[in-house]
């Protein structure tokens, strides 16, 4: 694949500092180039901005797993997912992928096809794919050896997540959805209960195997994030293992104490977009409008941060600029993406191309080269 070398001419271009200015921006060999360069392409009528970072979706599942059995070339699948981060301007794309007690597609087996699939695709797509592992803490006896797991998979960031119905376990009642998910797990109901059980009872075992786990990922370099902190303590106990990144909290509390320590903050954008929480935790409007925000994620839909962010802009509550920072240079800066997130010289040549008019995605370009176009631009770039 060939990045392109060419002077992009006549759009408005979201440019730091300045926000959204008619101006020229030139590519060559991928990069962001301060002198013009290439052939000259008309796109008036346009918006050019930075390409959004998605740093956590798991709206890749339906592609791998669209039945259950049914996708048996997993490669196959993560290609049709970057088309569809590619047509929603998303240039670079975290596959939250979970490694977890409700199995199927969110079990530990699974969980390594998929990375091993993401990395064989690498070389084939355009679109920076970053594999994430989202571990459910309670599964004491898959700690060992996971670090060296996590490492052959070659996985940068690891949220955790417990996600165990322990209020029902700890009132001695049947956990809903029980039956789906056993038989999602390939388990009996009954089984897949005692294992619920198993790993309840085991809590107080947990803190420990945390503090030894995330000490071993920090030693590898491995990000870290929490995820759903309805509490300060919460919010604390996470830090303290060096996980800074307050994925999602659900709480004003949560959120509030993150800042104050200098966490990380990322929350859904299709939170934004539905005006809330579909769980009915803290709305995301309400904790951007305080500041509590330093990116949003696509969650479990990939057309959402450019909604969100041009519907934030819409409303009143940030300029466009400061919007469209929360889908493209906040990530950036959690993820410590250093070389993208901005339409500056030298930074990689990640931007989407919006209709000026409807402001859907006309073209989608990540290191320079076409990973998306559709309609009328496509015959200003190829005649």
């Amino acid at each position: 694949m060939t990045a392109l070398n060419l002077t992009l001419a006549g759009a408005e271009v979201l440019l730091p500092e300045q926000g959204m200015t008619p101006a020229d921006l030139s590519l060559a060999e991928g990069i962001i180039r301060a002198d013009t360069t290439g052939r000259r392409i008309d796109l008036s009528g346009y918006l050019v901005l930075p390409g959004i970072i998605d740093l956590h979706g798991d709206g890749f599942e339906r592609h791998i797993a669209p039945r259950r059995g049914a996708m048996k070339q997993m490669d196959e699948g993560i290609l049709s997912v970057e088309a569809e981060l590619a047509a929603n301007g998303i240039t670079t794309a975290v596959l939250a992928q979970f490694h977890s007690w409700e199995g199927g597609v969110r079990g530990p087996e699974f969980a390594g096809q998929v990375f091993d699939a993401i990395a064989s695709v690498k070389d084939r797509v355009v679109t920076d794919l970053l594999p994430q592992l989202r571990f459910e803490t309670h599964m004491l006896d898959d700690y060992a050896g996971l670090p060296e797991r996590i490492a052959g998979w070659q996985v940068p960031y690891v949220v955790f997540n417990d996600h165990l119905p322990h209020d029902r376990l700890a009132q001695g009642r049947t956990p809903p959805r029980l039956t789906g998910q056993a038989l999602k797990a390939g388990r009996s109901p009954e089984t897949h209960l005692e294992m619920l059980q198993t790993m309840h009872s085991r809590r107080d075992e947990v803190p420990a195997a945390l503090d030894g786990l995330c000490a071993a990922l920090t030693e590898q370099g491995v990000r870290m994030g929490s995820h759903d902190d309805a509490t300060a303590e919460t919010r604390a106990n996470w830090r303290a293992r060096g996980a800074q990144i307050a994925e999602f909290p659900e709480t004003l509390e949560a959120a509030e104490a993150a800042r104050a320590a200098g966490d990380h903050i990322i929350l859904g954008s299709p939170n934004v977009v539905r005006g809330g929480s579909h769980k009915g935790n803290a709305s995301a409007l309400d904790l951007i409008a305080m500041g509590l925000c330093d990116a949003l994620a696509s969650d479990y839909h990939y057309p959402s941060p450019r909604r969100a962010a041009l519907m934030l802009a819409n409303s009143g509550l940030l300029d466009l600029a400061t919007a469209w920072a929360l889908v493209s240079s906040g990530p950036a800066r959690v993820l410590g993406l250093r070389d993208r997130g901005s339409l500056i010289p030298g930074l990689r040549a990640d931007l989407v191309i919006l209709d000026a008019q409807t402001r859907r995605v006309a073209a989608t370009l990540a290191g320079g080269q076409v990973s998306y176009m559709s309609g009328e631009i496509a015959a200003r770039f190829f005649g």
